[in-house]
């Protein structure tokens, strides 16, 4: 892709978030109606055609309204479209973020949770602001290494976060929630496996700056994102938050390593006979491609 190209297609995605910005916002200030549930979902949707990340979904996610805590993977900035492509979502984010130049703005728009790990004592209300958020419905997507990795391997889970699921269950009233593993992986680009030596091309992390990598994706061709839904574990009273996180942990660990050697292509669930397609949460058009033919 040419400067030129890659330069429209960003001025295409800017004059979008430029028309949608207002009534996101509007509707957030009365209450967080439907556009402020959709509209992020529309953006993401439009940055993954624009610059060609094919997605591929395996598994079952939580069903609307479902009080679940997803414990993801992270590789990359990419992560934040590709998921958000997939329905409405939010994020829990370093405080960091919100103050960085669109990015944060954007962050904002999407209701990320914001966290200072320099506070420890911060945990504890991030915690109970997300089990607030776990009792109204909303899904709830925490990248559990803490950090970003090379996309080969999986770094150590942390488990404080993990504690809104025990405050939504003690301060919201639930009676359980949902744990939900979620493996994302790059294992393609234009259409030929992803080799170590290409993978931070993809993969941001270290000390790699922002702006020349995200500089250098926008030109270099179609990828192909994986994302795997795993078995969830329901979290109760009795509980244990870091046997849970654990399991959640090796659930990911296994997915990504399949993704990363091809042992065990992903594969789409088979639907019912006569059973309807899920209904698209956005009202769009899915963007979503069958595991076969990535």
């Amino acid at each position: 892709m040419t400067h030129l190209v890659a330069g429209l297609r960003l001025l295409i995605y800017a004059l979008a978030f430029l028309l949608l910005v207002g009534p996101h916002w509007l509707s957030l200030r009365i209450g967080r109606g439907h556009v402020a549930d959709v509209a992020p979902v529309w953006l993401h949707r439009l940055f993954v055609r624009l610059f060609n990340v094919r997605i591929t979904v395996v598994g079952t996610p939580p069903a609307p309204g479902e009080a679940a805590l997803v414990l993801a993977n992270h590789i990359s900035w990419l992560d934040i479209p590709v998921l958000g492509a997939l329905r409405p979502l939010s994020f829990v984010a370093k405080s960091e973020i919100a103050g960085w130049p669109v990015i944060g703005t954007l962050a904002r728009l999407q209701r990320t949770v914001f966290i200072d790990r320099a506070r420890k004592r911060h945990t504890a209300t991030v915690n109970t602001a997300l089990s607030q958020r776990l009792r109204d419905g909303d899904l709830i997507v925490l990248f559990a290494e803490g950090t970003t990795g090379d996309g080969t391997r999986l770094l150590p889970f942390r488990t404080s976060l993990v504690g809104a699921a025990r405050a939504a269950l003690t301060e919201g009233g639930l009676d359980r929630v949902r744990l939900q593993p979620l493996c994302i992986a790059y294992p393609r680009r234009h259409g030929l496996p992803l080799t170590r030596v290409e993978r931070p091309d993809i993969a941001w992390y270290g000390d790699m700056e922002l702006g020349p990598h995200v500089a250098s994706f926008l030109e270099r061709g179609p990828v192909d994102a994986h994302v795997v839904w795993g078995e969830p574990i329901t979290f109760a009273a009795g509980t244990d938050r870091k046997a849970a996180t654990a399991l959640a942990e090796a659930a990911i660990r296994r997915a990504l390593q399949e993704a990363v050697t091809g042992r065990a292509p992903l594969q789409a669930p088979p639907r019912p006979a006569g059973a309807a397609p899920a209904r698209d949460p956005a009202g769009a058009a899915p963007i979503l491609i069958p595991a076969e033919t990535a």
